[in-house]
Parts: structure tokens; C-alpha cells; sequence
């Protein structure tokens, strides 16, 4: 059976349109609505084992340090299995190569034992990241009449001439270096993603499944062609 009126349909809509990504570069992470991201990988701390007195001064760390944002903050745990193919790999390799049979055989039994444990627990590994605004319209050192013209471009924000990406980057740049200090004062280190990172951080958010199976190639490795 096959439908004339189905068989000459084709797909209009590109499932890129409903990404609200427009492109990543330069560290960059630019929205189809005309804003830019940076994106933090931060540290964590267990709570839990502080004492009373430690809490409290975080807690009071954390007040103070939200309160001198004049922008919001994303805060994004992801959680995901943990993959340990090249450890897995690297005690192989250790197993094979060990000319002590003993030191062999407890190689053997440690890999025996891990392989075992996964299979009994299901481990997680755990990332947090805190992501970074620059919304350019709603700057308010601007005048009204760029911000206003900012509305109607913000849609073409990816043919921007170099000079104003960069503009927006040194802008975001900032932002993420006072954040950082923020997070720094209560005890946390943060490292901002660079383009393949956030490549990868949002290619695994999208492709959860895919990712441990097809895991993406370095940009830098890539051979694209483009017409100038």
C-alpha cells in the first residue's frame, strides 16, 4: 500500500529550529533569541559532613554572594551512568603486561570485582554547572534606541559582524570571572567550558543514550568545507 499524497511529502521543519541553540563558538553559546551563555563546571561540597558553625557560614556565603547579582543564574545538575571503559581498559592492558603472576592474578580479581559491582549497582556520576546570562537588549549601560534596534536583530545574531561577537564576549567574560570569584569565596572551583565541552555537555543532555555509545569527535579533528 502506498499513499501518493504521503509520498511526495517531505519534512519542512528542520528539528534544528526547535533548539533554541543557535551555534556554539568561542566559548560561546549563542541563543537564537540574540543572547550568549557561558557555562561553569563547578565543584561540590558534602554539607552534610560540615559542622553547625560551617554551615551556617556557607549558607550566609551563599546569601551574600546572590545578592550582588543584578542577573539571573541557571544552576544545572547532571546526573549520568558512570562510564569506565578506559579503566576498564587500562587494567587489561596492566593485566597483560604484568610479568608477576601473583600481581597478575590480583589484577585479574580487582577487574572481576568492579565489573561486579556495576553490575549489582547502578553508579552515577555526578556534574554541576552554573550557567552564565549576557542579554545584550536588556543592558542597561546601552541607549534605548541601540537596545530597541537590539529587538529586531537579535534574530540574525549569528551573521554579527566579529566586532560585536567579541563585544558580547568580553561582556560574558566578566561575568563569568565575578562569578567565579563568588564561588571561589564559599569554597568551590570552577572551570568555564570551552567550545568542544559545551559541544559535549549539550550533545550528552540532548543524546543521553547515544552519547555512551557515540561519543562525539574532537572539532579541531574535523574536516569541513565551506564557501566563502
Amino acid at each position: 500500500m502506498r499513499s501518493k499524497k504521503l509520498a511526495g511529502s517531505k519534512p519542512q521543519v528542520s528539528t534544528q529550529r526547535f533548539l533554541d541553540i543557535a551555534e556554539v563558538r568561542d566559548a560561546l553559546v549563542i541563543l537564537n533569541d540574540g543572547t550568549v551563555r557561558g557555562v561553569l563546571l563547578v565543584s561540590s561540597i558534602n554539607f552534610d559532613l560540615k559542622s553547625e558553625d560551617e554551615q551556617s557560614a556557607i549558607i550566609s556565603g551563599y546569601v551574600s554572594f546572590l545578592n550582588t547579582l543584578d542577573y539571573p543564574l541557571q544552576v544545572l545538575i547532571q546526573s549520568r551512568p558512570l562510564n569506565i571503559d578506559d579503566y576498564f581498559n587500562r587494567l587489561k592492558k596492566v593485566e597483560k603486561e604484568q610479568t608477576n603472576e601473583l600481581l597478575r592474578i590480583q589484577t585479574a580479581d580487582y577487574r572481576q570485582f568492579v565489573l561486579e559491582l556495576l553490575t549489582l549497582e547502578k553508579i552515577m556520576s555526578k556534574r554541576f554547572y552554573v550557567v552564565v546570562p549576557y542579554n545584550p537588549v536588556s543592558d542597561k549601560g546601552r541607549k534605548f534606541a541601540n537596545r530597541f534596534g537590539a529587538v529586531f536583530s537579535s534574530a540574525k545574531i549569528v551573521r554579527l559582524s566579529r566586532k560585536r561577537l567579541d563585544e558580547f564576549s568580553a561582556q560574558l567574560d566578566k561575568r563569568c570571572s565575578f562569578i567565579q570569584s563568588g564561588l571561589s569565596s564559599l569554597g568551590l572551583r570552577s572551570e568555564r567550558l570551552k567550545t568542544q565541552e559545551l559541544i559535549e555537555v549539550y550533545y550528552n543532555s540532548y543524546n543521553p543514550n547515544l552519547f555512551q555509545k557515540q561519543p562525539l569527535e574532537d572539532i579541531n579533528k574535523l574536516n569541513i568545507e565551506t564557501n566563502v
